[in-house]
Formats: C-alpha cells, structure tokens, sequence
C-alpha cells in the first residue's frame, strides 16, 4: 500500500474511532512504527489532524482566523447562544470569554436584565454598549488577535480578584481524553485561571469543536459545570460526561 493510501485510511479510522494510536495503526497496516509516526507528521503539518503521546485524535476546525470563524456552524453557535443566555439571572457576576460563540450570546441578552459582566475582550466589552443595566468590567493585557482576547500577566493578576457567579468560557475542541483545548498557550492559561474564579464554568460547544481537539489543554472535562450542545453527543460523551457529573444542554 502506498503511503497516500495509508494516510487516507488513516484519517477515516480517525473520523470513525475519534482517536488513533501508532502502535494499533502499525499492527492494522503491518509497518513499522516509525512510518507510521511519519504519517501522522506529514498528516499533521497539512492540519489534517492533532497528535498527541501514542496517537493522533481530530484536529478542531475552530482554529481558523477569527473572521473566518464568524461564519462557521453559525446556526449551531445562535442555538447554543439562546440556551446561554436562559442560565443568566438577575444581579449575578458573570465572566465572559471572547470568542464568536460568546459574541452571538451578548447579542440575544434581555435590554432589562441587570448584571454584571467581566471580559478581556474589547469586541465582548463594546457589544454591550447598548445594554445599559449590563455593568462592564473589562480586564486588560496582551491583545491576542486570534481570539480578539488580552492575555498574560496583567489578566491573570486582574482575575485573581474576581468570584464570579458563571463563567461561558470558548473553547477550540472537546475530546474525552484530550479534555478541554485551544490553539494558544497564553489563551489556555488565562481561561483556567477564570474558571478557577467562577462558581461554575459553562463551556459552549458547536458542532465543529465536538469530538476534536487543539495543541495546548485547558483541563480535563469535570474544569466544566456544564456543556451546552447543538446535537446530542455520541454515547460514549455522554456516559463520559456522567460520569464526570457534568450537565448537558
């Protein structure tokens, strides 16, 4: 078999089992290891896939640019966004993470609803101009332009004095093993410190992020309260997240 064909293969065993292993792969080909390993590199560097220690899972599709991403799964991030917008009561402290999912939500928030709001992103803080009982908190840093997000030292000072009541965090993939992952190790940082200050972290997953996973982890799956879904999961997620106490929408 060519080495074209095997890869092909390979991404199909990938999108049937959401995870692949080199040792299993090297045994169902019958090659070495090493060329397997070699595949999932060449696989890699065309962003067919995510390696991982042993293996490879599904690479998010919610890394493109963030202009890019403003148009994708668009019906699934409106659905998620109302179901949000539903956990948000009046006088609560809630932090909001950049991202389009999030910029979806602040557009569908009650013109009556009184809370407060904290954000280190500048486009979350300037939608919600128009929301006069919306207290804005904004926390500022390194612009990381990707996710239009301040990162670094200055945000994870600013955060350290924050007790949230929720916290809508964005994420670029959700995978059983791989937990929860983004494409920027400052991003990934900043994000667990703001769970760290939430009673309750509500991670937003459209359809595209589901089952994938990024380079830099955030944390296991049970960093979530809970996980609001366009879609039912497979069975295996959902006994997964079950287990893990953690509720679904």
């Amino acid at each position: 078999m060519l080495s074209s064909q095997r890869k092909q293969q390979i991404l199909v065993l990938l999108a049937q089992e959401k995870q692949v292993m080199s040792r299993e792969l090297s045994l169902h080909f019958g090659v070495s290891e090493d060329s397997i390993r070699r595949d999932l590199r060449e696989l890699a560097a065309e962003g067919l896939l995510q390696r991982v220690h042993g293996g490879a899972l599904p690479v998010s599709a919610a890394i493109a640019p963030f202009e890019t991403r403003k148009n994708v799964q668009i019906d699934s991030k409106r659905i998620i966004a109302q179901k949000a917008v539903q956990l948000i009561q009046k006088g609560q402290v809630v932090i909001i993470d950049g991202g389009t999912t999030t910029a979806e939500m602040v557009k569908l928030l009650p013109q009556n609803l009184a809370f407060t709001v904290v954000t280190h992103s500048p486009s979350i803080a300037v939608a919600l101009v128009n929301f006069p009982l919306v207290e804005v908190i904004m926390i500022g840093g390194v612009l990381y332009r990707h996710s239009v997000v301040a990162v670094g030292t200055a945000v994870l000072e600013a955060v350290a004095h924050i007790n949230a009541d929720l916290f809508f965090m964005g994420v670029t993939g959700v995978h059983q093993t791989a937990g929860l992952t983004t494409g920027n190790y400052e991003e990934a940082g900043v994000k667990r410190a703001l769970a760290a200050r939430a009673a309750e972290t509500v991670v937003m997953v459209s359809q595209e992020k589901m089952n994938s996973a990024s380079a830099f982890a955030i944390g296991e799956l049970s960093l979530a309260s809970t996980l609001i879904v366009d879609g039912e999961p497979d069975a295996e997620m959902c006994q997964v997240l079950a287990e893990k106490h953690i509720s679904l929408l």
